[in-house]
């Protein structure tokens, strides 16, 4: 078992996104990204089950074809080699928790 406190992994940087692994196995990856605003993470494709969790903050997400704007303790699920992304566009920092598990 492991506690992992978000709190104290929160940290921005002003000329790029902060990303911080926070568990990463065979099973399961998790990682913490912290954006400033005007900051994104423009869309990729990954094989893998993603599901994007909004720790803080307000921002555009992209899966696929559609934008949904997203608020805290807001998840966003996306299927394998959808393309996927982020944007810290509403004028404020955005805290993203992003669980990705293989696909069998």
């Amino acid at each position: 078992m492991e506690i992992i406190d978000l709190k104290k992994l929160i940290k921005f940087k002003p000329d790029k996104i902060s990303r911080e692994m926070l568990f990463d196995s065979p099973e399961m990856r998790i990682a913490l990204m912290c954006l400033e605003p005007g900051q994104k993470l423009d869309p990729h494709k990954a094989p893998m089950r993603l599901l994007m969790y909004v720790v803080e903050g307000k921002g555009t997400f992209t899966v696929g074809d559609e934008k949904i704007e997203a608020d805290e303790k807001t998840c966003i699920t996306c299927d394998p080699m959808i393309p996927h992304g982020f944007n810290a566009d509403k004028g404020q920092k955005l805290v993203v928790m992003a669980v990705v598990t293989p696909v069998e």
